[in-house]
């Protein structure tokens, strides 16, 4: 976090998003000021909390992908969550303290992932070990055993580990015992995760794991029993303090469609839960304990990001309290020509390099003229200025457009060099631009 300045963090999120500084220079400062946090005495530490972000904008203009981007950027623990999917308390559908026991699963996974790299070198010595004993299990001699015949098996262990390692016996068939989480049944099944914690922990309990002998190649047994002997090494009660305290002081909550709880002026029907969702989402922004089966997790701490198009609807139609948990407010713009342009060829995921990386699998040398760029860019900001807009995703339903037929005929051109040009373009969207009913539907 040292190198990660707030101009560091926009130049990384650069490569992948183009436009949109003022919601990249909102978030790069909030990640720098948890930073800077964590170098605070004591006293004052507990006192600085997140300055939460709202960001309002069409879709498709990089709300999601800044979030994600930087929270892979920075290591920290992200979930992203749909506001709709979280109904008021005493209705049917996941509550809002859910979000918070997501977040604390992806940290334990990133942490035990960390701490199996901790103990890989040991892991890995025990797995051979373990498959040599598979590959030559151990005799039990009574009384004492032959010298020789103890020097002649060592020896022969020996040769099956350097062939071993020489990568001799990976088709080799071995049995291995396999543990296997029983899953439950019936009326829990559907909804195991919306229970209590402590119940979820009860109905665990009730349903310890099972061990299944399973007869597999070598290549697949490795993995298995390398994740057990890192089960045994790694010290989960460790975990589980660290990833707690990764959640409180890292954790990054991307809460998209925020717009859908605005409250409209319609009484019951499908809008009868959007209020109450506000009001339980209040207290875990603003700080709160949620109970999780690990632990109490605080939320004081956890950054949240919101989002929303907003149409018809405005920021202040949320309630004035959980408008003031978001103290930061983003406007991200409208996607042009210009940017589309930048967009399939800047980016280091862009959409023209995704192409020619896939059609090199087959054979097909392919390569996008500058023209042909243009025409995709300025059809796309048509089809979104005339019909619904959907932002950059649009780019994405054109390149499919234009490049349907070389993709389904790819096998049979190999060796062959395509050259995609503005006529290329036209030729694949001619009918569909023509008719404005039609582009509705396929564009």
């Amino acid at each position: 976090m040292n190198a990660l300045t707030p101009k560091a963090i926009v130049a990384a999120l650069n490569r992948y998003i183009v436009g949109q500084d003022d919601a990249k220079r909102a978030v790069a400062i909030a990640i720098r000021n948890r930073w800077r946090r964590q170098q605070l005495p004591d006293g004052i530490r507990d006192e600085v909390g997140p300055k939460n972000i709202l960001m309002m904008g069409p879709t498709g203009v990089g709300k999601t992908e800044i979030a994600r981007r930087l929270a892979s950027l920075v290591g920290a623990p992200f979930v992203k969550v749909e506001a709709t999917k979280y109904t008021e308390v005493g209705y049917h559908g996941r509550d809002v303290e859910s979000m918070v026991r997501d977040l604390l699963d992806r940290a334990i996974d990133m942490v035990r992932a960390e701490q199996t790299e901790v103990v890989r070198t040991e892991g890995e010595r025990r797995t051979e070990e373990s498959l040599l004993d598979l590959l030559m299990p151990p005799v039990d001699m009574p009384g004492e055993q032959d010298a020789d015949a103890a020097d002649r098996r060592q020896r022969s262990r020996e040769k099956m580990r350097k062939r071993l390692q020489e990568g001799e016996l990976e088709d080799t068939s071995v049995e291995i015992s396999v543990k296997q989480k029983v899953m439950p049944q019936g009326v829990f099944a559907a909804g195991v995760d919306s229970l209590d914690p402590d119940m979820q922990g009860f109905l665990e309990k009730l349903m310890p794991s099972q061990s299944k002998r399973r007869r597999v190649p070598l290549r697949e047994a490795r993995k298995v029993i390398f994740d057990q002997h890192c089960e045994g090494l790694i010290d989960e009660e460790k975990v589980i303090e660290m990833a707690i305290q990764r959640t409180e002081n890292s954790g990054l909550i991307f809460v998209d469609e925020i717009d859908k709880l605005c409250s409209s002026d319609r009484q019951g029907g499908p809008d009868v839960s959007r209020q109450g969702v506000q009001r339980d989402l209040l207290p875990i922004v603003e700080g709160s304990q949620v109970s999780c089966r690990q632990g109490l997790v605080r939320t004081d701490h956890i950054l949240f990001i919101a989002a929303g198009a907003f149409h018809g609807t405005s920021p202040s139609d949320l309630m004035p309290e959980l408008q003031g948990r978001f103290p930061i407010r983003v406007e991200l713009t409208d996607l042009t020509r210009d940017d589309f342009l930048r967009i399939l060829t800047e980016p280091e995921n862009a959409l023209t390099k995704q192409q020619i990386a896939l059609m090199a699998t087959e054979g097909v040398k392919l390569d996008f003229t500058a023209d042909s760029v243009e025409a995709m860019a300025e059809l796309a900001a048509t089809v979104n200025n005339t019909t619904q807009n959907i932002g950059a995703r649009r780019l994405h339903t054109i390149m499919e457009k234009v490049m349907d037929d070389l993709s389904f005929e790819a096998d049979e051109k190999s060796g062959d060099a395509v050259n995609v040009d503005r006529a290329y373009v036209m030729d694949r969207l001619k009918d569909v631009a023509a008719d404005e009913d039609l582009s509705r539907f396929i564009l």
